[in-house]
């Protein structure tokens, strides 16, 4: 059986909730732990940094993709496991995508939006499978959840929408939905 590969989408900040730290840290040993191979960013600030560092600790394969103009700024982790600089976001987006099995979003910011919102939207499209996780530590997604109720309600979207992905509550619950998307 080959390695499973989970992108993890999350900040290049902590943000203010010492919960996300704590969280970004037992992803990064859960996902070595269940010999998972942890696919994001590269970078070594934030979350980001976070999870890969804990997932390192942890003896877990790591591999990154980060594009040229952000590895100074996200502090370009080239430690990893694999460690791949890009041109551009979107091929870094994209050599993130086709190199995993699974999605998990963390709490993050604008670009963690729209990485969520281009696979939500490549899903919509009947263009991939995987399995979105929404970690909604302490309801930190609630507003993204309610907001794409309101583009439902507005007929912008269907209401199958909401099957695209799933919202946990915390880190045991999003290795429960993985470890059943990923058996």
């Amino acid at each position: 059986m080959t390695e499973r590969s989970v992108c993890v989408f999350c900040g290049s900040r902590t943000g203010v909730n010492p919960a996300f730290a704590e969280a970004a840290d037992a992803v990064g040993t859960a996902l070595a732990g269940a010999g998972w191979r942890l696919v994001y960013g590269a970078g070594d600030v934030g979350l980001m940094g976070r999870t890969a560092r804990a997932a390192q600790a942890a003896g877990g394969s790591t591999f990154g993709v980060i594009p040229q103009h952000l590895v100074r700024r996200e502090v370009g982790k080239s430690d990893l496991t694999t460690y791949i600089v890009t041109e551009t976001m979107h091929e870094r987006k994209k050599v993130m995508f086709m190199n995993s099995d699974a999605i998990v979003v963390l709490p993050g910011g604008a670009g963690s939006l729209d990485e969520f919102f281009e696979v939500l939207t490549w899903r919509q499209l009947g263009l991939h499978e995987m399995p979105i996780l929404l970690l909604d530590l302490d309801g930190y997604w609630q507003p993204l959840t309610g907001l794409i109720d309101h583009i439902i309600a507005e007929g912008f979207a269907d209401p199958s929408l909401r099957e695209f992905y799933t919202s946990v509550p915390d880190v045991g619950a999003l290795f429960a939905a993985l470890r059943a998307a990923l058996s």
